[in-house]
This record gives C-alpha cells, structure tokens and sequence, in this order.
C-alpha cells in the first residue's frame, strides 16, 4: 500500500517461524537506504516545524488531506473495491490527490491490495501481519515479496482497473506527476505565496509532511491489524481501531471493512472519525459520486450476533449520515 522504491538488492535475514512456514527473506538495501534518507529528512523537517509560523502549518495540513483522500477515496474505495461511481472530473482530481500521495500508482496500489483481502494473514499478503507489526507496517517495503505474494497475486483480476482511461494516464505519466505533486509544488507554492525559503518548505511541507502521510497509512496495515476489537468477525485479525480512524481520514474501522469491503463507507458510523465518507457524501451531494453501496443494517446485525466478538465500536445507534 506503498511507495515503491528501487530495484531489488537482496541480502539476506532469516525470521522465526510463526503460524506458517516463512521463506527467507531478502533485503532490498536500495530501499532501506531510501526509507532512512528519508525519514533523517523528515526529522530535520520536525525541528524546523517547530520555529514555523500558521501558514506552512495551514497549508501543510491541507496539503496532506488532499493526499489521503487519493488514496482512501480513489485507490482504496473507488478503484480497488469499486464501493461507487464517480464521474470524470471527480475521478481526475482523485487521480490528481493520489499523485500528491506518492504510495505508488493507482493500478499497483489497488492490486496489491486486492491481493491482501483475498489472501490476508497468510504468505500471500503483502503486508502480512504474522510477520510482526514492523513488517506490517513499512518492513513489506524493504524486503522483496514473498513467492507466494507473485504466485497467487496473479490469480486476482485486476483488468477492470486499467480500463479507466484517468487510471492509465496516471500509470503511463507516475514519476513525472510525482515529481510535480509530491515534492516540487508543496515546496514551491510556499516561496511564491509568502516567501519562504526554500530549503525550510522543502524539509516542512515537503518531506516532512510526505513521511507522515505515508505512516498514516501503514497504521491501516499494521495497528488496525494488531489493536482493537473485532465486533462483526472475531476469526480475522483485521479489527477497530478509532485512533486509525482518525488519523487515516476513516479507514480504521477495519474489522469492518474487511468483513464488509464493497460498503462505500467503511464503516457503519458514518460520518463518525470518516473524513472521506464526508468528503463522498458532498460529492454525491453535486453528482459527482453516485451508486454508492452500503450494507442493509439487519445483515450488519446478523453477522455481529454470528461471527462477531460481541463488542461495538461505539454505543448503539447506527446513523450513516451523521
């Protein structure tokens, strides 16, 4: 669910057995040098965060939203699970947000993570939890995948993605649109706008609000498969999580999400800690988004009482509008 980084340069590291039987794994160094250039970047960032005014802050924060929402909104609902329709002009600016994002293009983003709900918690998950909370998170980035990963990763059908025309100019132009969306503009904007220097948006606005993007995301891979409760499946590892939720613009409550992955929403709580179902809501509000699908509240009822731990995410009451 990540940037892709470099080209393969294994070394190599053995892991414990643990539920399953592990292959050995192969350290891609190439990314492991790009992840801690990058997080050294991010840290020079955080302290000159601190000496900022409210506008690197201001926009800083907008400027991550935009990219989540390409990612929860477009990658994750609109194009892998295909929980609504959007016109063109939604869909390009979803395509637009997903570059800021940078966690790869929207075909392999929503492939491999096609790949995670039909083989989760098994060698075929890309992020596979078993394998620990650090590999869950960002560990997946720094080790080629497993052979099981490949094998079974192409029995799953992707082809429907690549006939949007938005998602194949994205593909076709990702590095250039990256270099625009991810890097030069949140550092440029803040020199042409109010003069910052360019070296202090670089580090701030730049890098620093790349990295956290990024782990916001990692917490839906790694803690909303580690901490919380599992009130609609307790034999599945993927559970609610409302500090996921919120820092992921709605997509911790993952329990749910993995019990029920075509519902629009993620979640039966509506706009409760679910940006993205708000941003989805206007959007269908001036008929941009629309056939949007959900799940019959008796059916979210009967699974809770079959498969469920007992628990709820919040107190009784379901309002999907508010």
């Amino acid at each position: 669910m990540v940037l892709k980084l470099g080209k393969n340069s294994p070394g190599t590291l053995t892991v414990p057995q643990k539920r399953e039987k592990y292959h050995r794994l192969d350290i891609v160094w190439t990314n492991v040098w790009i992840f801690t250039v990058l997080h050294a970047a991010a840290f020079s960032g955080l302290i000159l965060a601190f000496t900022a005014t409210w506008r690197p802050w201001v926009f800083g924060v907008a400027y991550s939203y935009c990219s989540g929402l390409g990612v929860t909104a477009g990658a994750h609902r609109l194009w892998c699970h295909r929980a609504y329709k959007a016109k063109l002009p939604l869909r390009i600016l979803l395509m637009v947000f997903n570059c800021i994002a940078c966690q790869n293009d929207i075909y392999e983003w929503s492939r491999d993570h096609r790949v995670h709900h039909k083989f989760t918690e098994t060698d075929a998950d890309p992020h596979n939890i078993n394998r620990g909370f650090f590999f869950a998170h960002m560990g997946w980035l720094m080790h080629k995948k497993h052979p099981d990963v490949r094998e079974k990763g192409h029995t799953v059908d992707c082809s429907d993605i690549l006939q949007d025309p938005v998602v194949r100019f994205q593909k076709r132009f990702y590095i250039p649109l990256v270099l625009l969306f991810t890097f030069y503009l949140p550092t440029m904007i803040p020199v042409w706008v109010w003069g910052e220097k360019i070296w202090f948006a670089f580090l701030t606005t730049g890098i620093l609000r790349y990295v956290i993007t990024l782990h916001c995301t990692w917490l839906v891979n790694s803690a909303a498969h580690y901490w919380g409760n599992q009130p609609y499946n307790r034999f599945i590892d993927a559970r609610e999580n409302k500090h996921v939720a919120w820092w992921a613009l709605g997509e911790g409550f993952h329990n749910y999400h993995h019990t029920f992955p075509y519902d629009y929403s993620t979640s039966e709580y509506g706009w409760k800690l679910n940006i993205t179902t708000m941003f989805l809501d206007f959007m269908a509000k001036i008929g941009q988004a629309y056939d949007m699908k959900t799940v019959p509240n008796d059916i979210i009822e009967k699974t809770r009482q079959k498969t469920g731990d007992g628990t709820l995410t919040f107190q009784r009451g379901i309002d999907r509008n508010k």
